[in-house]
């Protein structure tokens, strides 16, 4: 029996942030009550609150959600090489098409901006990991502005394969994000990676 509340709850859960995500491509947070999200998704008020205290606790919890699930996917112990990345940066670039409806609002003109600047943190972090054995000979200032180089690329790259309505597989996604990265990073770079 839990288990199926669970399901149910993950189901209601589900809704209301595929609702969340229709109303914030058309209006921001502010503009968003919970009488029109829960008819959006044809849910009653009184489930919404059993999970939610207002609209911002909803954003705030589905934000929570894919910045945990992000981390996940991009943290990892052991020292990686830069050539064996490819996995992870299929992995992330296939979450992203999964939760495509919030994603797409997330990133969009109502989207959170503070947001955008945690998961910009956290794939900057994660990827100076990587980056940082192969331009050894790069003071922390420039290393710094190389990677933001990068990210903003990537990030670039994103909105683009959103705008498009995901009109490419993640593996092909992450295979040009990894070459464009790659062929910014080679001249800086003291090993070269394949």
């Amino acid at each position: 029996m839990a288990e199926k509340m669970d399901r149910r709850i993950r189901k209601t859960k589900a809704q209301l942030r595929y609702g969340l995500a229709k109303l914030l491509k058309e209006k921001t947070i502010k503009e968003i009550t919970v009488k029109e999200l829960v008819e959006e998704v044809d849910i009653n008020r009184s489930t919404f609150y059993l999970h939610y205290t207002d609209i911002y606790d909803l954003m705030e919890q589905t934000e929570n959600d894919l910045k945990n699930e992000i981390l996940e996917i991009i943290h990892n112990e052991e020292p990686v090489k830069i050539e064996e990345t490819m996995p992870h940066i299929t992995e992330l670039f296939a979450f992203i098409a999964d939760n495509r409806e919030i994603a797409s609002a997330l990133l969009g003109p109502n989207g959170d901006v503070a947001f955008m600047r945690q998961i910009e943190q956290i794939i900057s972090s994660h990827c100076m990991k990587y980056l940082k054995p192969y331009l050894v000979q790069l003071d922390e200032r420039t290393l710094e502005r190389v990677n933001s180089f990068c990210i903003a690329g990537c990030l670039g790259l994103i909105i683009s394969w959103m705008k498009n309505n995901f009109d490419d597989t993640p593996e092909s996604l992450a295979k040009i994000s990894y070459t464009l990265v790659l062929s910014a990073l080679k001249p800086y770079m003291t090993k070269i990676a394949e």
